[in-house]
């Protein structure tokens, strides 16, 4: 079992930047991908980028890619998500899970990621 904590959220306007940074608390994270979700009022929860533990593979669903970086410390078991040039619509709750033996194919599911921090609210206004 995997426990995550996630931080960095806040309120900017459009066109800033924040980073947000998700904790693992696990005896390892071999054969882990760690990913990021986010959650808009009355709406499903979605895709946004994640990483493999073991080689740093990352993959972006296609409304970020360009202006988010996913990204992990090692020794801080620690991955991080910069966010840059925000809009009104990356407004949401920014989930970190964790999902075990992911696939290039299964990556991008929520139902692959078995472990899930709090959630850090992002508010950008326009």
């Amino acid at each position: 079992q995997v426990q995550l904590v996630e931080s960095g959220g806040g309120l900017v306007q459009a066109g800033a930047s924040l980073r947000l940074s998700c904790t693992a608390s696990a005896r390892t994270l071999s054969n882990y991908a760690l990913g990021w979700f986010r959650q808009a009022p009355g709406k499903e929860r979605q895709f946004v980028a994640a990483i493999t533990w073991n080689f740093g593979n990352r993959y972006y669903a296609d409304s970020v890619e360009g202006r988010f970086t996913i990204s992990r410390d090692s020794a801080k078991n620690t991955v991080y998500l910069q966010m840059n040039s925000l809009k009104p619509e990356d407004t949401a709750v920014y989930y970190c899970g964790a999902a075990w033996t992911a696939t290039q194919l299964s990556i991008e599911s929520h139902a692959e990621y078995k472990s899930w921090g709090q959630g850090t609210r992002v508010t950008v206004s326009s």
